[in-house]
């Protein structure tokens, strides 16, 4: 008898121990992410991200994308890119332009797995605004506006994120709302 009540909460445990490592699969773009899947094979599923992996494959970045990582990337939606002025995309695309769109592409992606609990910690940390370092050498400014995670670039222009803390094999997506750009 003893031994049965310690198999039951031994597989009780086992169950939930086996929950806190299941991960959540989000919607984004009509397509399911799944965290066993990397950053490229994920983001080509979401009809909201057409442009963006457009743009990753013409700057020659989805190796890079398909890599270990980890890489958090600030993820910009069609509508994102349709805010920029007209013509700038289909520039953007063209060979001889490749080196500026990776420039812009790797502007969104920070080194390392940061969900947006390490951002809200880092923002609190901040006295209410956190920096980050971007793999393109650039730095993004995350703050906070009631519940809603902002970032900025170093011009000012600011983005939303709308889909926070999308887990990958390779790091983590927060889908934004605008194009952020760096420097000149």
């Amino acid at each position: 008898m003893k031994t049965r009540k310690f198999l039951a909460a031994a597989i009780l445990a086992l169950g939930f121990g086996f929950t806190s490592f299941a991960q959540k699969t989000v919607m984004v773009g009509g397509a399911a992410m799944y965290p066993n899947k990397n950053i490229i094979e994920n983001a080509v599923n979401s009809k909201d991200h057409t442009t963006l992996v457009a743009a990753v494959k013409a700057a020659d970045l989805v190796e890079t994308l398909q890599g270990k990582g980890p890489f958090t990337v600030f993820a910009p939606t069609n509508a994102a890119f349709a805010k920029l002025p007209a013509g700038t995309v289909e520039t953007l695309l063209k060979p001889e332009n490749k080196k500026m769109l990776q420039t812009i592409l790797t502007y969104h992606v920070v080194a390392g797995k940061l969900n947006a609990s390490d951002i809200a910690k880092a923002i609190k940390d901040g006295k209410g605004k956190a920096t980050f370092k971007t793999v393109s050498g650039g730095t993004l400014t995350a703050w906070m506006k009631g519940k809603d995670l902002y970032i900025s670039d170093e011009s000012g222009n600011k983005a939303k994120v709308t889909i926070a803390d999308v887990n990958q094999s390779n790091g983590v997506i927060h889908v934004v709302d605008s194009v952020l750009l760096p420097k000149k």
